[in-house]
């Protein structure tokens, strides 16, 4: 038992998301849309994806048109939100001159960051339609990891499926 919870403390450490747990639901917060404020949680129903990126990550920069594709695909099932803690209006600057239409969380105060654990981007989160953490990537993400995540989470609504790059 105690080496199991030495592996389970230096996994959540050695991804930086300690506070992140699969099949539980992950911290909620509140983020600006076109029809004023929503919760996270208010999003239950669908497949969410949550993305921690920055404009001088290019790593970061190059999955933006995979979160793009992953909404267009799924359409209505599925809910992107993308959160930077750069300073007021580089993010969205960013997404408004390279013309790409994703929700921005501008999380300069860093609150979002932090209840997350984030410390290294990219990070991406997809939560299944009742809430839950279903699949964690640290790092780049191709479209064929997001898209597999996607379909896993809408269809195994708390059942996570754990792979090579993902939170354990």
């Amino acid at each position: 038992m105690l080496a199991a919870l030495v592996l389970a403390a230096l996994t959540a450490s050695s991804t930086g998301l300690a506070t992140i747990r699969y099949d539980a639901p992950p911290p909620n917060f509140i983020f600006p849309t076109p029809h004023g404020t929503q919760y996270l949680s208010d999003l239950k129903g669908r497949v969410v994806v949550i993305d921690f990126w920055a404009t001088w990550c290019h790593v970061c920069t190059a999955e933006l048109d995979e979160f793009v594709r992953a909404r267009d695909t799924f359409g209505t099932r599925l809910a992107v939100v993308t959160i930077s803690d750069e300073s007021p209006d580089v993010a969205a600057n960013y997404l408004h001159v390279s013309n790409i239409a994703l929700p921005l969380v501008e999380d300069v105060a860093g609150a979002v960051f932090r209840i997350y654990s984030v410390s290294a981007i990219p990070v991406t989160l997809v939560l299944d339609p009742s809430g839950n953490v279903s699949y964690v990537s640290v790092g780049g993400l191709s479209w064929s990891e997001l898209a597999q995540a996607i379909e896993r989470a809408q269809g195994e609504a708390s059942a996570s499926t754990h792979g090579a790059r993902v939170l354990q």
